[in-house]
């Protein structure tokens, strides 16, 4: 599986900013695709997931009620709307895929989130 992030950029705080992830390879239902990200200094950490089957979502607690991620199964592809955005939310985000129970073992490239205050 091969995945490439879009749609980072340098936004103002307040701001909005998609991201979109297209994967290679077919999705199972089992599939789970999540989105990291990881800011300078700091580990990586969670943003949300979805499960490719039943679109069951689950959020981090500081993104919770601003994200938004989403699946295209058509394009096999996975979004996060990201709302309200604050410079704590700048970081490099990461894509990922955890084929069925196991942990996340594919991973894009990043794409740089930046907001500024």
């Amino acid at each position: 599986v091969q995945l490439q992030a879009s749609g980072g950029g340098l936004v103002q705080a307040g701001a909005s900013l998609r991201l979109s992830c297209a994967a290679s390879g077919r999705m199972l239902s089992s599939t789970t695709m999540g989105w990291f990200r990881q800011a300078p200094g700091k580990e990586r950490e969670f943003v949300a997931h979805i499960r490719w089957g039943y679109g069951t979502t689950a959020y981090s607690d500081s993104v919770k009620g601003r994200f938004t991620i989403s699946r295209d199964r058509a394009a096999n592809a996975v979004s996060l709307q990201m709302n309200s955005l604050k410079p704590e939310d700048t970081a490099v985000y990461y894509c990922a895929v955890a084929p069925g129970s196991s942990s996340y073992r594919y991973w894009g490239q990043g794409t740089q989130v930046t907001v500024s205050s």
